[in-house]
């Protein structure tokens, strides 16, 4: 087993991309990390859209800086990787906050509206609040999986604005075109297309309990695919013309990424089962992009045995140490 800043080559045993997938996800990533939870305190955060977003903060006593984790699609703050990640950063000195996107965790209550990817204005009001809690120290944000599309649109907003309250992102096997990314888990291995079935349409029928005036999700229960679900429910989002019209609105192409102002690092596995690595393939580095390109990690892993940790979280702190 090797693991350095550069590569990341985890044990046999757990090498297989999908294990690695998840184990991403696995409750046993956050056994002992339940102190960390108990000693987080809840956040609502209102924005500038009118929105409210759910977000859990753990204050370090003398705090190094703040980092703001940012969970992927239909995961939450209470994700394992979220937790994981959290609780890394708590011992090493940092205060951390758990931010939940729009109908995320248990926030289906707090708008009428329905969550979709390209609801950025409402993320980075949040954000950008959340860095006024780093008591004056630097804050820093990673972003999962879609958590790390809107990281990256997030560090591109920042990028025009004379203050910056950010000093690094970081994004961890982000999706760069959402439409790609549904397709690949709809025509993969079933696991993932059952999963993020289960998990959205449970998160429908919340939203439909909570608002039954407004949504009737009765029907696209029945969808057996990603893609049949996301052009099921276009006719609640009016403001988009169907639904390639609304994944690009997120989707990130080249140029986007030669506009950074602030240090941006990606991770992305070759052998990601969700996120084409194709999508990377034109992105090279610059004074302010670095990518981690990696043989091994499946989506969001990049986990070793024996002790069982993560090797981004390790690497992302060598980097934010050395910028101080």
């Amino acid at each position: 087993m090797k693991s350095d800043k550069n590569n990341f080559r985890p044990s046999l045993l757990i090498r297989n991309p999908h294990i690695q997938s998840i184990l991403a996800s696995s409750k046993i990533r956050v056994l002992a990390k339940q102190a960390l939870l108990h000693h987080s305190e809840e956040i609502i955060v209102a924005t500038s859209t009118g929105s409210r977003l759910i977000a859990f903060l753990t204050r370090a006593d003398t705090p190094k800086g703040l980092i703001i984790l940012l969970h992927g699609w239909e995961g939450s703050s209470s994700s394992a990787y979220m937790v994981d990640a959290a609780a890394f950063y708590y011992k090493l000195g940092f205060s951390v906050c758990r931010l939940n996107l729009r109908d995320h965790g248990d926030s289906h209550h707090l708008n009428e509206g329905l969550f979709h990817g390209a609801l950025l204005e409402e993320t980075f009001d949040a954000v950008h609040y959340l860095t006024s809690l780093s008591s004056g120290k630097p804050a820093y944000l990673i972003g999962f999986s879609m958590g790390g599309n809107f990281a990256l649109r997030i560090a591109h907003k920042y990028s025009s604005l004379p203050d910056i309250a950010l000093k690094c992102v970081f994004a961890v096997s982000p999706s760069l075109d959402p439409h790609k990314t549904t397709l690949a888990i709809d025509s993969g291995y079933s696991f993932y297309r059952k999963y993020f079935l289960k998990k959205w349409k449970r998160s429908l029928k919340k939203k439909q309990k909570l608002f039954p005036h407004k949504y009737d999700f009765s029907k696209m229960m029945k969808a057996q695919t990603c893609m049949e679900l996301t052009e099921a429910i276009m006719p609640y989002y009016p403001e988009f013309t169907n639904y390639l019209s609304y994944f690009q609105l997120y989707t990130l192409k080249k140029d986007f990424f030669e506009n950074f102002r602030l240090p941006v690092t990606i991770f992305i596995a070759d052998d990601d089962p969700v996120i084409p690595r194709k999508d990377f393939a034109q992105l090279e580095d610059n004074n302010y992009l670095k990518i981690f390109r990696l043989k091994y990690g499946g989506h969001c892993g990049f986990i070793n045995l024996f002790p069982m940790v993560c090797w981004y979280n390790k690497v992302i702190a060598d980097i934010i140490s050395q910028a101080d």
